[in-house]
């Protein structure tokens, strides 16, 4: 047992109550440079998300105009373009992380791969960190890290293959309350990025403690994170969309 680990699944609200949510619809609101630079959007734009917890399944309503939502599958390992009327495909790819090779950073992404991106990492974001606690990720306690008067204890995670992520290694920290503060990584669909990413604003919803606010920054080579940030994640409202009893 991994007694970091623990702490934050109890501060987080606890694996019995996780355990009894199936899925979460969030509304969320995207912004940042990072987007125009990417040939998507220079304005905020907002999402309804929904999630299943058990299995890496996104479903973005709507995704482009009201009349398409967008779906993605890690396990399938597909993305599809769906009628948000009658649910019909109208495009569909497998096999998507593959058509970020050779992609500098400021190449544009077509609308799959955006949404890709944005599935995959919401599903992440969302679900953490009960993620950590799944079988297919190893984690590991490493040495603290001292930032803005705190001590914060870290986690050094792996995560296997079958799970759509920013990378396979990552560090998740930790304050002394259990509550998320930042995680790093570089993100493999985005020319390799060094990042630093730092979550605040926690509240409630269903049982659980979320962090309402993200901040997307470059990491620099001593570990601290750039003065800019380049992607903000804005967290609304959550609810659950598939419970069952204890």
């Amino acid at each position: 047992m991994n007694d970091l680990l623990d702490h934050a699944l109890s501060a987080h609200g606890g694996r019995e109550r996780w355990a009894r949510i199936d899925g979460l619809q969030a509304e969320v609101t995207l912004h940042g440079p990072f987007w125009a630079v990417r040939g998507f959007s220079d304005k905020p734009f907002e999402e309804t998300v929904t999630i299943d917890t058990r299995r890496e399944t996104v479903r973005f309503s709507p995704w482009g105009d009201s009349r398409t939502d967008f779906v993605f599958s890690a396990e399938d390992d597909v993305v599809e373009l769906r009628t948000a009327a009658d649910d019909r495909v109208l495009e569909s790819r497998t096999g998507i992380r593959s058509t970020y090779r050779g992609y500098g950073p400021t190449s544009p992404w077509n609308p799959l791969q955006v949404g890709y991106f944005i599935g995959y990492a919401l599903w992440n974001y969302l679900t953490t960190p009960f993620l950590l606690d799944r079988p297919e990720v190893v984690a590991r306690e490493g040495a603290e890290w001292t930032e803005n008067g705190e001590v914060w204890r870290r986690l050094h995670v792996e995560f296997a293959p079958a799970i759509a992520t920013h990378t396979a290694r990552q560090t998740f920290y930790f304050g002394n309350d259990g509550l998320l503060r930042r995680l790093d990584y570089e993100v493999d669909v985005n020319a390799g990025a060094v990042v630093a990413h730092y979550v605040s604003d926690y509240r409630t919803f269903e049982g659980i403690r979320i962090p309402t606010r993200r901040r997307v920054h470059r990491r620099n080579p001593d570990n601290s994170a750039g003065e800019n940030w380049s992607i903000g994640i804005d967290i609304h409202s959550v609810v659950a969309v598939g419970q069952h009893p204890a």
